[in-house]
C-alpha cells in the first residue's frame, strides 16, 4: 500500500518501512507462490503453503500433488527422514541458471544443469522447404532453443532429430518425404540407435563440435580462471554465484565439445570401415516405446522441451555473425532455502502439470536463500 493511503496512517511500519523492506516483502511472496487448482478444478491459480513452501531443494523426483477431493496440497517424502532431519523435496528439471535467476541460490551438483543453444535452418539454406516438412513431420520447429546438457550424451532425442535434418542431403530429404517408409524414418529420427547415414553423423557432430566450441569463445575468462578467481578472492554472495554460473556453462560447453568430438571420430571411423548401417525394422518398436533412454524415444511421441521465449535469446545479439543462427542464454546435495522459478515458468508448467500434480515443480515459486 502507498504511503499516501488514506489507511496508511494505521500501518504499524509507515514510519519505519524502506524500499528495500518492500523488495524483500515482494521477493518472498513472488518466489515462494504455487499454483494450485481452483476450487471447481477448472484452472489453476497462485497461493502460498505454508511450511512445504519452506522446504530446501535437492536432487530427486517430483513427489508432490494437489488432492482435489480433499482440498490439499500432498507431498511424499523422497526419502527416510529421521526426527530433527531437515526434509528436503525436488523442486523439477531446472537449470542452474533458472534457480539463480528465479531462486536465488546456485545448486552444485545440479543433475538437470544445460546450457541452452538457438539452432534454426536459415530461410537462404537451398533446401530450407524440404527441411521445415522433415521437421514438421517429426513434431519439431525450423527454429528453436535447445539445450546442451551437463549429462552424457549432452543432446536430447529432440536435438538429435534437428541436427540429423539440419544436415542431411538432398537425397537424404527425399527419404524422409517420400522414400519407402518415410514414416518409419521420421519416426527413429530421434533415435540413437538408428542413423540416417555415416556422413550424415559425421557432419552432425562436427557441426555441434564447432558450435559449443564458438560458444565458449563468447566468455572472457576460462575455467581455470574462474576457479582460481573462487579460491583467491573475497567474493559476495551473489558474486559467488555468478562466477559458479559463468564456470558451470563452459564445462557443460566444454563436455560437449568433448563429445561431439568422440562422436565425430566414431563414426568417421565407422564410413571409413564401411560399416553396414543399423536397420529400422517393425520389431524395433518395442526398445523405442519401452526404452527409459530419451535419446531412443520416438520424436513425434515427446514434446519439445525447453522452448524458450524470444526474450530469453538476447544474449544472442552479442554473439558475431558466424553464430546468428545459434545463441545460448544460460543457461549438489542440498542447499539453502529456494523454491522453484517464477512467472517466466508459469505458463509452460501450467500446461504441463495444471490437472495433474502441484506444485513443486508446476508452482512457479522459489524460496529465497536463507542464510
Amino acid at each position: 500500500i502507498s504511503q499516501t493511503h488514506p489507511n496508511a496512517s494505521k500501518l504499524p511500519l509507515k514510519d519505519s518501512f524502506t524500499y528495500d523492506d518492500y523488495r524483500w516483502a515482494v521477493s518472498s511472496v513472488m518466489t515462494r507462490q504455487n499454483q494450485i487448482p481452483t476450487e471447481d478444478g477448472s484452472r489453476v491459480t497462485l497461493a502460498l503453503i505454508p511450511l512445504w513452501d519452506m522446504c530446501n531443494h535437492t536432487n530427486g523426483l517430483i513427489t508432490t500433488g494437489y488432492n482435489l477431493e480433499d482440498d490439499r496440497c500432498e507431498c511424499v517424502a523422497l526419502q527416510d527422514f529421521k526426527a530433527g532431519e531437515q526434509i528436503y523435496i525436488f523442486y523439477g528439471t531446472r537449470s542452474n541458471a533458472e534457480f539463480v535467476i528465479h531462486s536465488g541460490f546456485f545448486f552444485d551438483n545440479n543433475s538437470h544443469d544445460r546450457v541452452k543453444i538457438k539452432l534454426g535452418v536459415s530461410k537462404s539454406d537451398r533446401l530450407y522447404a524440404m527441411k521445415a516438412e522433415v521437421l514438421a513431420r517429426a513434431g519439431i520447429p525450423t527454429s528453436s532453443v535447445f539445450a546442451l546438457h551437463s549429462t552424457e550424451p549432452p543432446i536430447s532425442a529432440q536435438l538429435l532429430a534437428f541436427l540429423r535434418v539440419f544436415c542431411m542431403s538432398e537425397e537424404e530429404l527425399k527419404e524422409h518425404l517420400i522414400g519407402e517408409h518415410a514414416i518409419d524414418k521420421i519416426f527413429t529420427l530421434g533415435n540413437s540407435e538408428f542413423p540416417i547415414s555415416w556422413d550424415n553423423e559425421v557432419k552432425l557432430w562436427t557441426f555441434l563440435e564447432a558450435r559449443a566450441s564458438l560458444l565458449l569463445k563468447t566468455y572472457k575468462t576460462t575455467v581455470e580462471d574462474d576457479k582460481s578467481f573462487l579460491k583467491t578472492h573475497d567474493l559476495t554472495s551473489h558474486a559467488i554465484m555468478a562466477i559458479k554460473l559463468r564456470l558451470g556453462e563452459k564445462e557443460i560447453l566444454e563436455k560437449a565439445v568433448k563429445s561431439a568430438a568422440a562422436s565425430r571420430e566414431y563414426y568417421t571411423k565407422q564410413m571409413a570401415d564401411g560399416a553396414p548401417l543399423p536397420k529400422y525394422e517393425e520389431s524395433n518398436i518395442a526398445l523405442l516405446e519401452n526404452t527409459v533412454a530419451d535419446s531412443r524415444l520416438p520424436i513425434v511421441l515427446r514434446n519439445l522441451e525447453d522452448v524458450e521465449e524470444q526474450g530469453d535469446l538476447k544474449i544472442d545479439e552479442a554473439i558475431d555473425a558466424e553464430v546468428t543462427e545459434n545463441g545460448f542464454v544460460n543457461g549438489e546435495s542440498s542447499l539453502f532455502n529456494g523454491t522453484k522459478s517464477e512467472s517466466e515458468n508459469l505458463n509452460k508448467e501450467k500446461r504441463n502439470r495444471e490437472t495433474e500434480d502441484a506444485k513443486e515443480s508446476s508452482s512457479e515459486s522459489t524460496d529465497e536463500v536463507k542464510e
